[in-house]
């Protein structure tokens, strides 16, 4: 497992480094992966662990031997922050499309929610949603998605460890979430809307851990040019 170590050393990018950076919203991961190849010319680059464009927060770059350590890292449990808007459902979940649908929230009380949560805490089976990069047949789910097409797709076992309600104010409900690899967030906003029958989704979402990792110690896009060989940065250690 990686640590901080309280020493501080010299960015080696094309020998292995690990990069966490704070992906702003509208970026795809992979815009971010470019950006970092381009700059410094790093050869072998990845992430560990999409966020999708409308999603802000820590994103794990590796390069050079440390891509060994992408799958690992993957595994790890990760923590999300963000908003639930109730009384409205998109095609997407989130915010990627128009609202299709609107119905009253007089109903819904802060507790109602806390119990709601509660429901979808634990080990699950969810379905994926179509406006997702899961292929189906070779194929892009959120590309038949885009053209109106439903695909059947399989669920899949994922662990909802903490699900809390975070602020209350309707429409709009805050949350805190720690779950499993594969855990689709924008899935978790719809079912919770259509458990409470006013319907919902992702209004905003950051993911803010992985594992060890925290968002807090991430650098943000607009300060990527400081990752030279010179720079000093805390180092990490397997």
């Amino acid at each position: 497992m990686l640590e901080h170590a309280g020493r501080k050393e010299t960015l080696h990018l094309e020998v292995g480094e690990i990069i966490l950076v704070d992906k702003p919203l509208d970026w795809t991961s992979f815009d971010i992966v470019h950006r970092v190849r381009a700059m410094f010319e790093v050869k072998k680059i990845g992430h560990a662990g999409t966020l999708d464009p409308k999603a802000t927060g820590l994103l794990i770059l590796c390069t050079g031997k440390m891509t060994k350590q992408i799958d690992s890292f993957m595994g790890w449990e990760k923590e999300y922050t963000g908003i639930i808007e109730l009384g409205a459902v998109t095609k997407s979940f989130d915010t990627e499309t128009e609202v299709i649908e609107r119905k009253d929230v007089a109903g819904i009380t802060e507790d109602g929610m806390k119990q709601a949560f509660q429901r979808f805490t634990g080990v699950q089976q969810q379905l994926p949603p179509m406006y997702s990069a899961i292929k189906k047949n070779g194929r892009r789910l959120y590309k038949d998605a885009r053209k109106g097409k439903e695909i059947e797709r399989a669920t899949r076992e994922v662990e909802v460890k903490e699900f809390v309600v975070t602020s209350f104010s309707l429409p709009f409900v805050g949350f805190r979430v720690v779950c499993s690899k594969g855990t689709y967030v924008r899935s978790l906003a719809n079912d919770v809307g259509a458990f409470l029958g006013c319907g919902g989704y992702l209004k905003e979402l950051r993911r803010t851990r992985i594992g060890g990792f925290r968002v807090e110690e991430a650098l943000p896009v607009e300060l990527l040019h400081t990752l030279e060989p010179k720079i000093q940065r805390p180092a990490v250690t397997v």
